[in-house]
């Protein structure tokens, strides 16, 4: 069993990156915009989708500019002391025209997880209740109804959602993928239960194929971010790992096999920032060193190209009028 988890964490060691990563590896793609909050690149063009959540659209980037892709999508408020307008979040494709979309602007077991086809580029886009599919997780007597479905990771079977509705559980929600389509969404893995911390946020599938989380843990306490990996069929927990990080926001895998998180620092945002996640061993114990590659202002998604490009969705810091929020991409070499 040791050898076995060994092997696994041996994944965070798999390429490696500078404690600093240079300023002219960073370009700000799209700048303006509202609390961005979900990234994603469509397969078989390399489009970069956007979910520019308090401005209540999902973006796309055509040459440098954001062109509207999906809009009118309702706004909530999340938050404690600082407090966020948000509507759409996680993005994920299904395949090059099916795009995903986990909703945060309607009341807990009311908020939608949305499937659309999407318009060609250049086209015009359409409204967000052009749905062809949506899905609830309402409650019941036994159950709080879920909602802010942040975080979507996809393998071959599955869609996984990260929920934010009912603490006392921290749901992890998942969706069959049969013949191309979503069928059968339905809570999956109470990941408060399996680690005694709150708020599944950031989510990713490793490339020996289990589903990682990373718990936020609680907005008002520093450093009780934690990295659970998860047998992704059965949704038992294989390892579970203290990060020293606070607020885990989203995590991914360079295509070499590294894996990075961002962490927002609700209570000091200026820390916040890209962190690589490299395994210790300690005797028979794993640990892991959260080493920061990048200061970021409020990081709040991630998705990596095939190529190794990275693009980093942040909220940012308003000037005046002037949403702060910005896609950033980093070039490959992470």
């Amino acid at each position: 069993m040791k050898r076995k988890l060994f092997a696994l964490i041996a994944l965070f060691t798999l390429c490696f990156a500078s404690a600093a990563y240079a300023d002219d590896h960073v370009e700000t793609v799209l700048a303006g915009l509202d609390n961005p909050c979900g990234v994603a690149i469509q397969p078989g063009t390399g489009h970069v989708f956007v979910s520019d959540s308090a401005a209540a659209k999902i973006v796309r980037v055509v040459d440098g500019k954001a062109e509207a892709v999906i809009t009118d999508f309702p706004i909530g408020v999340y938050g404690k002391g600082p407090m966020f307008n948000i509507g759409p979040l996680g993005l994920a494709f299904l395949d090059k025209d099916t795009l995903v979309v986990g909703g945060g602007g309607l009341a807990d077991g009311e908020e939608l997880l949305r499937v659309y086809k999407v318009p060609a580029a250049g086209g015009d886009a359409i409204k967000a209740d052009a749905m062809e599919k949506s899905f609830k997780l309402a409650g019941s007597e036994e159950l709080k109804g879920e909602g802010n479905f942040y975080a979507l990771a996809k393998n071959k079977k599955f869609l996984y959602v990260t929920c934010n509705g009912d603490d006392t559980k921290g749901w992890v929600s998942r969706a069959r993928i049969k013949d191309g389509a979503l069928v059968n969404y339905k809570r999956f893995l109470a990941t408060k239960e399996a680690t005694e911390v709150d708020a599944p946020v950031g989510a990713t599938i490793s490339p020996r194929g289990e589903l990682v989380i990373g718990q936020m843990g609680e907005i008002s306490v520093e450093g009780d971010g934690l990295l659970t990996f998860y047998n992704a069929k059965n949704g038992k927990i294989l390892l579970n790992l203290e990060t020293g990080l606070s607020d885990i926001t989203a995590l991914a895998y360079c295509p070499k096999g590294q894996l990075y998180a961002t962490d927002f620092v609700w209570l000091n945002t200026k820390a916040g920032g890209l962190f690589q996640l490299i395994s210790k061993k300690d005797g028979d114990d794993q640990t892991i060193e959260s080493k920061k590659v990048l200061d970021l202002d409020k990081p709040t998604a991630m998705a990596f190209a095939d190529d190794g490009t990275l693009y980093i969705t942040v909220i940012g810091t308003a000037d005046g009028d002037k949403k702060g929020g910005k896609l950033l991409k980093i070039k490959a070499g992470l």
